[in-house]
């Protein structure tokens, strides 16, 4: 969906996922100082919007995700996972309970498969799963914003910021209240800077959840009863994943930022050594100049000095080997 508020004036439209909102305004450092701030506020409108309704809601979706979700209080933002039968992630959903509603904002580009997996889960259980995107937004509002939400929209509130389940008609009202609006370039470089994987960008095909740290904020230990768990717990109990995240401080004197999937490589081995990882998502950070998540082996020595391509790259621990 095309966001009206690519109309603000300044916008420039995002490309590839994150296509259908603003990349920025017209000024990228400002809008990350405007977030970091606690001023402003990210148009998510390209997210999906799914909501799960009925009695059951909350125990049935306790039998299928990662996270603790069968007492979940009403008002408790959560985040959560779907894993294949291998334990891989397939899913991530980022929810709250109303009281009488699960709400869930989920990446552009799933809702469609996993509305259709949710479907397929029901059977006798008193649950109604619903694709609401096409009449609500998310927008986000940054940590420390004293912006009130207006009167009746469900809240997500976590330590990143709140985010708002906005009836999509409303977008632009919203704006005129609330801004100045930020680009998802600004929102992805505070992403990166504090370590967030996301999904499609941190994640592969074999991506498991102690490969990102995802334990305990997606994943509860001490649950069962759901698909690849026993993945999890393996891992937890005799080893170790083969692979963990990194955060990356990159040389500021190249002009182009890595892309998703340049090789990660031993600054000793030069470029044409052996591939030892790979970038995950990379942004240029108000402060911090270039910066970039990647996913490495295991056994890559916390203090080696890395060459992202040709570009040099110290790092620092995300998940410890």
């Amino acid at each position: 969906m095309k966001s009206p508020l690519l109309s603000l004036p300044g916008a420039v439209p995002a490309e590839g996922r994150d296509e259908g909102v603003a990349a920025h305004y017209g000024d990228l450092f400002r809008e990350q100082r405007t977030l970091a701030d606690g001023t402003g506020f990210v148009d998510l409108s390209h997210h999906g919007v799914i909501t799960v309704t009925g009695d059951d809601r909350l125990s049935w979706l306790h039998l299928l995700l990662t996270q603790h979700v069968s007492d979940l209080p009403p008002g408790q933002a959560t985040e959560a996972l779907i894993l294949s039968a291998n334990g891989h992630i397939e899913h991530a959903l980022y929810l709250v309970d109303d009281g009488e509603t699960v709400w869930a904002h989920v990446e552009p580009g799933t809702r469609a498969e996993l509305v259709g997996y949710l479907e397929s889960m029901k059977f006798f259980y008193r649950v109604e799963v619903a694709d609401r995107t096409e009449d609500f937004a998310v927008v986000h509002l940054p940590a420390g914003s004293v912006a009130e939400a207006p009167e009746g929209v469900v809240v997500r509130e976590t330590a990143y910021g709140r985010d708002l389940f906005l009836p999509r008609a409303d977008l632009e009202s919203f704006a005129g209240t609330h801004g100045p609006a930020a680009g998802i370039l600004a929102y992805e470089a505070l992403r990166v800077e504090a370590h967030r994987p996301r999904l499609g960008f941190e994640t592969d095909h074999r991506t498991i959840p102690h490969e990102l740290g995802l334990i305990p904020g997606a994943v509860h230990l001490q649950k069962g009863c759901y698909r690849g768990q026993e993945t999890v717990a393996r891992v937890q109990n005799l080893g170790k994943p083969p692979r963990r995240l990194v955060f990356l401080h990159l040389d500021g004197s190249e002009v182009l930022l890595p892309g998703h999937g340049t090789p990660v490589r031993l600054a000793a081995d030069g470029a044409e050594g052996r591939q030892l990882g790979f970038v995950t998502s990379s942004a240029r950070h108000h402060e911090l100049g270039p910066i970039a998540l990647a996913l490495v082996k295991r056994n890559v020595p916390v203090d080696a000095a890395l060459v992202v391509g040709t570009t040099a790259a110290a790092q620092e621990t995300v998940v410890e080997p």
